[in-house]
């Protein structure tokens, strides 16, 4: 009994002075620099995710704005300057109309169209 008394005390002391070194002494040089691309492709990921954000805000305030346009059954979703438009309209020419509207909208690249009609 003593003897595993001894072993867990002994694995304790290692236990925290491994944790108490620098993380640099425990980490290979390798390792450091693909930190810095993962963390450079990080935040390239950040910028490029907050810029869908914003094309999807213009395009939502665009179709909103628009006469004769039912927006709120529309869902934006946008990946780079491509766009997808989902959910429905009450008529055929607001899904034409909502695709001319998302064209005109600064950054946007493509429109794919997968609006429904609904009478809801």
């Amino acid at each position: 009994m003593i003897g595993v008394v001894a072993a867990s005390a002994s694995f304790y002391v290692h236990a925290q002075s491994a944790a108490s070194a620098p993380l640099s002494a425990s980490v290979p040089r390798f390792a450091s620099a693909s930190a810095s691309a993962s963390a450079s492709a990080t935040n390239g990921g950040k910028a490029t995710r907050a810029a869908d954000r914003a094309l999807r805000r213009r395009i939502l305030t665009a179709l909103g704005k628009e006469k004769n346009m039912r927006a709120s059954g529309i869902t934006v979703r946008a990946t780079n300057g491509d766009v997808l438009l989902e959910g429905w309209v009450p008529e055929q020419a607001q899904i034409d109309q909502a695709t001319r509207v998302a064209q005109n909208v600064q950054g946007v690249k493509s429109v794919r169209n997968m609006l429904t009609l609904s009478t809801f």
